[in-house]
């Protein structure tokens, strides 16, 4: 995976956080509220990244894995997924430079 790119990566995410809940994900604490609004702010930040490239990933500040948290969802495939994003997305906005910066 290139982690330089996180659109691949947000896609993947969506399209899980889009299908129905397993038991599994439900007894790990998801709901489908939530999994429709961590769904929405991923596909968000995807659309920015399309629209406006990834310079922009270093003006999104992802904190899903806080959110979760608060949520107490537990370890799992989709809470795993959501970090993945979050991580990539960070180093996405470390390895642009900043606009003003000319070689």
């Amino acid at each position: 995976m290139d982690l330089t790119n996180p659109l691949p990566l947000l896609d993947e995410a969506v399209a899980a956080l889009k299908a129905p809940l397993t038991e599994e994900d439900r007894s790990q604490g998801w709901t489908d509220d939530l999994r429709r609004e961590i769904q929405e702010e991923i596909s968000l930040s995807r659309s920015a990244l399309r629209r406006h490239g990834l310079s922009t990933a270093r003006y999104l500040r992802p904190r899903w894995e806080e959110w979760l948290d608060r949520e107490g969802v537990r370890p799992g495939r989709l809470r795993t997924l959501v970090a993945e994003v979050q991580g990539c997305l960070k180093t996405a906005a470390g390895s642009v430079w900043p606009p003003w910066h000319h070689n």
